[in-house]
């Protein structure tokens, strides 16, 4: 018996050597394609910025981290709040968030509608919600700018319906920006509700109205504790690109309405200050990974107390 056990261990730690052995090159690719550059960006955001945009190696300084949410002035040398840094800092977490609730709003009947049409159709359905990542980003954001611009399909229509008498400024502002994050977004939520929706059992709706429920609470008590998966992973979807958007800002704000992508790009630009961009990236990703762990325990939660 002691021979017989000794054997399955063995060949147990065996199994599990080459099961290393067979993962050592997708770890390795992981280990120099994602992780490698985030030590690369960590190490730059302590060292001191070089004269002609890049980093000085071997001198370390805070510098970075320092100037992600404070500012020296340039005459007397006194301390004080970033108030650009921290505006964007909140034009980037609030258009990201209203951005996931407009895509939710918009996703969740959609996908309630493909869920609930005949097996035959849903495909085509599904197909259509899939084409525009078909087209690149940057010509979809550009579509976009000739639906809201002021002699675009827009306002056009609404002054063709009488609604305005001039055409409103829509291009260069926050509600641009937001406009074109949800066009952009919107499948990415549509998708995993319906992932979610599909296998929803529609005899328990059913039941519900039969109960007397109204309309109401069958979606509150019963279809929403049910598809809540697809709702935490569409708003992951949404969120985190939105966070980090670059090109959505940069087309339809025109510059001047910058999101932390737009900031950070600046700094490894213009602005020359390539450990403050670093800095700036480390905390993007940061927030990301706070605001991950914050919604998925909460979501975790409430799923908890539903059931």
């Amino acid at each position: 018996m002691a021979s017989a056990a000794e054997t399955a261990r063995q060949a147990e730690r065996a199994d599990v050597r080459s099961r290393w052995l067979l993962s050592t090159p997708a770890l390795l690719i992981i280990l120099v394609a994602a992780i490698g550059p985030l030590f690369v960006m960590l190490a730059y955001s302590f060292m001191v910025k070089g004269d002609y945009g890049d980093v000085k190696f071997g001198q370390f300084s805070l510098d970075g981290w320092f100037s992600v949410f404070f500012s020296r002035d340039i005459f007397d040398d006194t301390v004080g709040l970033a108030d650009a840094h921290l505006s964007i800092f909140w034009r980037s977490v609030k258009l990201s968030l209203i951005t996931t609730l407009l895509t939710l709003g918009l996703g969740f009947p959609t996908a309630y509608f493909i869920a609930t049409r005949p097996a035959s159709t849903r495909e085509v359905w599904v197909f259509l919600i899939t084409i525009p990542f078909w087209t690149n980003l940057l010509i979809r954001t550009f579509a976009m700018q000739e639906v809201i611009r002021n002699e675009g399909i827009l306002n056009t229509l609404m002054m063709w319906l009488g609604l305005i008498d001039r055409p409103v400024q829509l291009m260069y502002t926050d509600v641009a920006i937001l406009f074109g994050m949800v066009y952009v977004y919107l499948p990415l939520m549509v998708l995993p509700l319906y992932a979610s929706m599909e296998k929803l059992d529609f005899r328990l709706v059913e039941a519900g109205y039969d109960l007397y429920a109204t309309r109401l609470r069958v979606l509150w008590r019963i279809i929403i504790p049910l598809v809540r998966p697809g709702i935490v992973a569409g708003s992951i979807l949404v969120f985190i690109p939105s966070l980090g958007a670059y090109v959505t800002p940069r087309v339809l704000g025109g510059g001047k309405n910058m999101m932390l992508g737009n900031l950070i790009e600046l700094q490894f630009g213009a602005g020359r200050n390539w450990p403050l961009g670093a800095a700036l990236s480390i905390t993007l990703m940061a927030i990301v990974m706070l605001a991950l762990l914050v919604y998925v325990r909460n979501a975790a939660r409430s799923g908890a107390q539903h059931v």
